[in-house]
């Protein structure tokens, strides 16, 4: 079909074959996919960096 990696009637001959697709899949999955605390820290540390970044040096305090 597109020429690169398995074809899937080949990944499926085996039972085995299939399991480590499927773990691949998952791995990759688990990976990419930000939990939820590290995305709403991120999001914490992105508006604190807008605030910060707004603020001018000259401004007496």
């Amino acid at each position: 079909m597109f020429g690169f990696g398995t074809r899937m009637n080949q990944v499926f001959a085996s039972r085995w074959k299939a399991v480590t697709w499927s773990i691949g899949i998952l791995l990759t999955a688990y990976c990419t996919v930000p939990m939820a605390d590290q995305a709403r820290q991120h999001e914490a540390a992105k508006a604190a960096h807008v605030k910060a970044a707004h603020k001018s040096p000259w401004a007496k305090d």
